[in-house]
């Protein structure tokens, strides 16, 4: 049985206020962990002479995403660079290009308190997409301020297009999770765009999970091809 995240979410907090030794944090706290991430690359770019023109992650929580992009949004905010920070969810739960910015609970059972977010509803319940790790409905609360803002885009991509970057296990020989073959598809959009109009650019993905265990997704893709949940209607939409 699939579990979306927020389910998973009340019982860990459930757990956590059983022990008097332990608390359960959310959000914000994982991000600035995670910036180690994006803080390396920074010096990898550096190393190679380049500077990305595009950034993209998968975006589910969020918390990949702002490691990789955090420590670059700083360097655009002090003119250093410029580029373009381009999140990618799942078009079965589009939380920033579809949900409210709102106070939400993160949690199935609101649990935990109230959190200004993107959200599609606490309660709403993602179709079984393959890659669980983005089956959350909420956004964390630094990358929604942040997208807020004007100072990062988001699109979602359907999943069979995501598991179509099968491609890059091909041309490289890594297998991508289910979750980072967002970034790719959208890396494989920005490449294809880029080769049609003539442009050059660099751009920066994350490939933040290997797919050993993800082998029955692409099965299923190679042998149907028509697994492409876009959402369910109990979705919060804009407007």
């Amino acid at each position: 049985m699939l579990l979306k995240l927020g389910i998973t979410i009340s019982e860990a907090v459930e757990v956590a206020a059983k022990n008097a030794y332990s608390k359960y944090c959310l959000h914000n706290h994982i991000l600035l962990h995670h910036s180690v991430i994006g803080e390396e690359w920074i010096k990898q770019m550096e190393a190679i002479g380049e500077t990305p023109d595009v950034i993209k992650g998968c975006t589910g929580g969020g918390s990949n995403f702002a490691g990789l992009s955090f420590p670059f949004l700083r360097e655009k905010l002090n003119k250093k660079i410029n580029p373009v920070i381009r999140a990618v969810e799942p078009a079965a739960c589009p939380s920033l290009t579809k949900g409210v910015y709102t106070y939400d609970y993160g949690d199935t059972a609101g649990m935990t308190p109230l959190i200004k977010m993107h959200t599609l509803g606490h309660d709403f319940v993602p179709d079984p997409i393959h890659a669980g790790g983005l089956r959350y409905h909420g956004m964390a609360p630094l990358i929604s301020h942040v997208f807020d803002l004007g100072l990062m885009e988001a699109i979602a991509i359907p999943q069979t297009e995501c598991l179509g970057a099968i491609q890059f296990a091909r041309s490289e020989g890594l297998i991508p999770a289910s979750e980072p073959t967002h970034a790719i598809a959208a890396t494989i959009r920005e490449a294809i765009r880029c080769r049609e109009t003539g442009e050059a650019k660099v751009i920066l993905t994350a490939m933040c999970g290997h797919g050993h265990f993800d082998l029955p997704a692409y099965e299923k893709y190679l042998q149907v091809k028509k697994d492409n949940f876009v959402g369910n209607e109990n979705a919060k939409h804009k407007g």
